[in-house]
């Protein structure tokens, strides 16, 4: 960021974009002009914000693999089933592309999301490197491809609803089916409260008021 003007940006001339319509305003209005949202230079605490959300995940993170994500019930008895042992299964039948799509959906992902993170609010508070376009790049992806993650989750709602067999066989979501949402749901939230533009602001060696 070496040879930029100083006060190019809007944030170091007071000016926030309002985060719900756009308009450009003087932060120290309080609200936006146009829908009286609350302006911010910078997101409220996001750092911190995201820090809790990424602990939480984590630690619903543990019971989502390690509880059944589904019970099936039949005339033969009861059979339960993990995440992990719903892929080993799938790929021991022969099923491959099930077995890596869950895989990489339910397993996969969830970890690099939450590692992307913890490496973007190092980045942001000056405790690691990377160059801008990698930072960035990284921000969106991780954006992007976390709604994916609740494939199993899809997977054991259409299961229970579609096999009801009354005496036959009954499919019924298991524990670990409520933990992986929260998974998802709160990494989402994560990547949602962190401010991109605290790279940029690191990158300056300039403290943006976030309060």
């Amino acid at each position: 960021m070496s040879g930029v003007t100083p006060g190019a940006f809007a944030a170091d001339r007071g000016l926030a974009s309002c985060h719900c319509c756009g308009k450009l305003s003087p932060v120290e209005l309080g609200r936006c002009p146009r829908c009286a949202t609350p302006l911010h230079l910078r997101k409220p605490h996001s750092l911190t914000r995201t820090w809790a959300l990424l602990v939480a995940a984590a630690v619903f993170y543990i019971p989502a693999m390690s509880l059944p994500v589904m019970r099936i019930s039949g005339i033969g008895g009861g059979e339960e089933s993990t995440i992990l042992s719903g892929v080993v299964t799938f790929w021991q039948t022969g099923s491959y592309p099930v077995a890596i799509i869950i895989f990489t959906a339910s397993v996969l992902i969830p970890i690099l999301k939450v590692i992307a993170l913890v490496w973007l609010c190092l980045a942001a508070s000056g405790r690691a490197s990377g160059s801008s376009r990698s930072l960035a790049l990284t921000y969106h992806i991780t954006e992007l491809v976390g709604r994916w993650s609740m494939v199993d989750v899809f997977v054991v709602a259409i299961l229970a609803c579609l096999v009801q067999l009354g005496s036959v066989m009954t499919i019924t979501p298991g524990p670990a089916a409520l933990s992986f949402a929260a998974v998802v749901i709160l990494t989402m939230f994560s990547a949602m409260s962190f401010d991109p533009r605290l790279l940029w602001d690191q990158r300056r060696n300039v403290r943006i008021p976030t309060h």
